[in-house]
């Protein structure tokens, strides 16, 4: 009789285990989408290139995730994420102008009044880093213009 109310002991336990499982990992937001395909934001100001971030030395800022290259390049964007995010986090400038959500290639960028934007397809191929040299040298252009418009759907697109 003990081995009957043993296992079913166990068997309740191990049940209780699992819904308790299950039930932690459902309530837990999926992750953070990877802004600049990892690359590091800080890099772009410190350096003056893009520069591969790591995994293991992320920050979640404005629904994304961010990697960097070093611990004081994460301390640096958690400290004024403002400064360093991308803008559109990190979507394409010139897509986003047009009201569409592209991911941009954080090869193709620029800096212009303190703020990083990205262009491109993210196809990486020579035709998409075309399009992309074509939107910064638009943003260079009239960078107030595009960049409101830009803004002004990534602000409708947020909401």
């Amino acid at each position: 009789m003990k081995r009957i109310i043993s296992l079913q002991a166990c068997i309740a336990a191990a049940a209780l285990l699992f819904c308790a499982t299950t039930f932690a990992q459902s309530g837990a937001p999926a992750q953070a989408r990877v802004a600049l395909k990892g690359y590091d934001p800080v890099a772009y100001f410190t350096e003056g290139k893009p520069m591969k971030g790591s995994p293991a030395i992320a920050y979640d800022f404005d629904e994304a995730r961010y990697y960097f290259s070093s611990p004081k390049h994460r301390d640096l964007f958690a400290g004024n994420p403002d400064q360093y995010a991308p803008r559109f986090g990190g979507y394409c400038t010139g897509s986003m102008s047009r009201g569409v959500k592209n991911e941009g290639d954080p090869e193709i960028w620029v800096i212009e009044e303190g703020r990083l934007y990205v262009f491109g397809s993210g196809k990486g191929d020579e035709a998409g880093k075309a399009v992309g040299r074509a939107g910064v040298e638009k943003l260079k252009a009239d960078p107030k213009k595009l960049a409101e418009l830009a803004r002004r759907n990534w602000e409708g697109m947020r909401k």
